[in-house]
């Protein structure tokens, strides 16, 4: 039986899982947005759901896989929050600050619970 996880990989499990929710919920947002009308010429308000809903399902995923003492969804918490860095980075060129720092603070915890030396020693165990 391997050892329970130590609590930053659970902390860093409750974000990673809120972070898939919340694409989740932006994929809902994106259809209902496009079945009430949006403008659909630039942006493909379904074709951006379904990528909404397959990224935030594995994120969420992912998530519930640190919660439930699963060692391979560190891997997809790493990936994904190593990527929202540069989105961050980004939003920031966009000169949107007040949702810049929110993304960039919301990554750069989660990577440093998920690379703490206890989150670390948890994942290089062997069973």
């Amino acid at each position: 039986m391997s050892e329970a996880p130590p609590p930053a990989v659970r902390y860093a499990g409750f974000v990673v899982l809120a972070e898939g929710i919340l694409m989740l919920i932006v994929a809902a947002v994106l259809v209902v947005r496009a079945v009430l009308g949006a403008d659909q010429h630039i942006v493909s308000g379904y074709g951006t759901a379904i990528w909404f809903l397959l990224v935030g399902g594995g994120v969420t995923a992912g998530g519930w896989a640190l919660l439930t003492e699963r060692r391979w969804g560190r891997g997809i918490a790493v990936f994904i929050n190593l990527l929202l860095l540069p989105v961050a980075w980004y939003i920031y060129s966009s000169h949107q600050l007040t949702y810049a720092v929110p993304v960039a603070l919301v990554a750069l915890v989660a990577l440093g619970l998920l690379f703490s030396p206890s989150a670390v020693q948890w994942v290089s165990r062997r069973d």
